[in-house]
Order: structure tokens, then sequence, then C-alpha cells
């Protein structure tokens, strides 16, 4: 009997040695079949993004203008960048189209998912025509139809004239033209209208018929029941849609017919940095405004992530 028990466990130990030893070529095999299939990503990732950025990070302490060998210069771009009138204006445009524009967008998409939230017929088709913007809105002939739209004698300018309000065409108007892109983005509501209508649906109905039976009307459901339990698709949407704003360009570009004004009022950063860049062929500064824009939404996304303690409400043990 003893002898008996003994075996056993050896047997078993055994067993588990050769299964160890058997296993360890099939484990790396598999794991080499994964790398494998991966390369083309990783290969993607160091060659486009992870080696251009560091390229750029060191551009940025040089000078270097694309036709002769960089030149260290050390922090000489940054010193240069908060000296110079117009970068300090690409700031103050950006800054204005991301206060104004970005609020705006997000409260029209979630009126507009509010609406779709409700069951009526055509509810299919409502969607997928407000979603249709944000498909197209990033084109470059959106910006070309939008530049006609917004131009002198065009259709926005005839309509304000029959309302009485003759301002003129909104591109030739530096007081107007940074607008005409606030509408643009505007006008691209359905993306996050499409994430608030997926928040929307999650909130439970028993809340709703509970405040109904305590007597509160539509804005105190609004405001205590849908606010609270959407906060986490809000906080997503204002963080994606803020991120989005700062990086504006093509929109910028195209409907200001490449010059970014007039007078500078659709200076938005990254059509400054494509300036210094490409047509300067400032490299070394362009690449410095690059980080700078880097650093700057980090600080923002920072900001709202510290922030999303006191309005993001998760449910318990969802955070």
């Amino acid at each position: 009997m003893t002898l008996v028990k003994d075996s056993v466990p050896r047997t078993r130990a055994a067993r588990s040695a050769a299964t160890a030893r058997t296993g360890r070529p099939g484990r790396r095999r598999e794991n080499l079949a994964g790398y494998l299939f991966m390369s083309p990503w990783i290969a993607g990732f160091v060659l486009l993004t992870a080696g251009p950025m560091v390229a750029s990070l060191y551009f940025a302490f040089t000078d270097y203008n694309l036709f002769t060998a960089p030149k260290w210069v050390g922090f000489d771009n940054f010193t240069k960048m908060f000296d110079d009138p117009r970068w300090q204006k690409s700031v103050e445009v950006t800054a204005k189209y991301v206060v104004i524009g970005t609020p705006l967008k997000l409260l029209l998409a979630l009126g507009v998912a509010l609406l779709l939230a409700q069951s009526r017929r055509g509810q299919a088709f409502y969607r997928a025509a407000f979603y249709a913007p944000s498909l197209i809105g990033a084109s470059v002939s959106v910006g070309f139809v939008w530049r006609s739209l917004f131009s002198d004698d065009a259709v926005v300018d005839r309509t304000q004239t029959f309302l009485g309000f003759p301002v003129g065409g909104w591109v030739g108007n530096a007081d107007w033209v940074l607008y005409c892109l606030v509408a643009l983005t505007v006008w691209q509501f359905g993306a996050p209208m499409v994430i608030f209508l997926a928040g929307l649906k999650q909130v439970p109905r028993e809340l709703y018929e509970a405040a109904e039976m305590d007597g509160a009307g539509p804005f105190r459901k609004f405001w205590n029941i849908t606010l609270p339990m959407i906060s986490p698709v809000l906080f997503f949407n204002v963080l994606l849609e803020t991120i989005h704003s700062f990086q504006i360009f093509g929109s910028a570009y195209v409907v200001s017919n490449t010059s970014c004004g007039p007078a500078d009022a659709t200076l938005v950063y990254t059509c400054y940095l494509y300036q210094q860049g490409f047509k300067n062929a400032q490299m070394g500064f362009a690449s410095a405004m690059a980080w700078m824009l880097l650093l700057a939404v980090a600080l923002v996304t920072a900001v709202l992530f510290w922030s999303q303690k006191k309005w993001v409400h998760y449910e318990e043990g969802a955070r």
C-alpha cells in the first residue's frame, strides 16, 4: 500500500514534467505566430507613428529647413514661438473655436438624441439622416460647398438680407468667418448624437415612472435622472470632441481658400503649423509647435479627467 501511495504523486509529477517539456515548444510556436500576425501593425507603428514622433521631438530643438542638415538650437524654437504674434493669434483663434464650437455641437447632439430616443415612425431614417453629415463633413468637397454657401451674394447672404440682417458673406468677413467654421462643425453632430442615443437607451424606465408618480415634470426628470445617468457618456463626448476641435485643419484651410484668412481670422493652430512647416520650410519651428499642441491637449485632458470626479456619476463598482 505504501508503494502504491508513493507511486501516485511520482506518476503525476512525471506527467506534469512531460507536459511542460512538450508544451513549451507549442507555446513558443503560438507566440511566434501571434507576433507574425502582429508584425504589419508593429512595423506600421514603428515606421509611421513612433519613428516620426521621435524625429519630430529631435527637430523641435533644431533649426531645420528640409534642405540642410538640422542644427541644434536648444529651446530657441519655443522662446521664438511665444514672441511670435501670429502664433499668439493662432492660439486665440483655436481657443475661441473650441470654446464656442464644442458646446454647441454637443448641445445639438444631445437635443436630437433626446428626440430620437422616443418611439416614432421613421426613426431609423432620421437617425441615418442626422448621422450622414459626420461621414462626409470632413471632406474637401464639403469645405468647397460650405465656402460657396457663405460667400457674398450666396444662399446665406441672401437669406440674411431678406430677414433684415445684411452682414454680407461670412467667408470674406473677418468678424464672421470663424462662425462659418463653427457652423460646419456643429452640422457634423451625428457621431456624438449616436453615442448619446446609446446612453439614453440604458437609462432604466422605472426611474422615470417613479419620478412621474412624485409629480416631476420634464425638466426635473432630465436634470435629476437623465443627465446624471448619461454623465459618463457626456464626459466621453466632451473629451473626444474637445480633442478633435484642437486638431481642426481641413475645413479652415479649404473655407479660407488656403489663406487662413481674411486677416488671420481662421488662422487655427494647425493651419499656422502647416504654413511654417511646408510653406516657410521651418520644420524645426513647426515640430516645436506640434509638441506644444500635444502638451496643451494633454493638459486639457488631464483637467477634464480631474473634473469628472465632481460631475460624472458611475454605477457602483463601474468606475
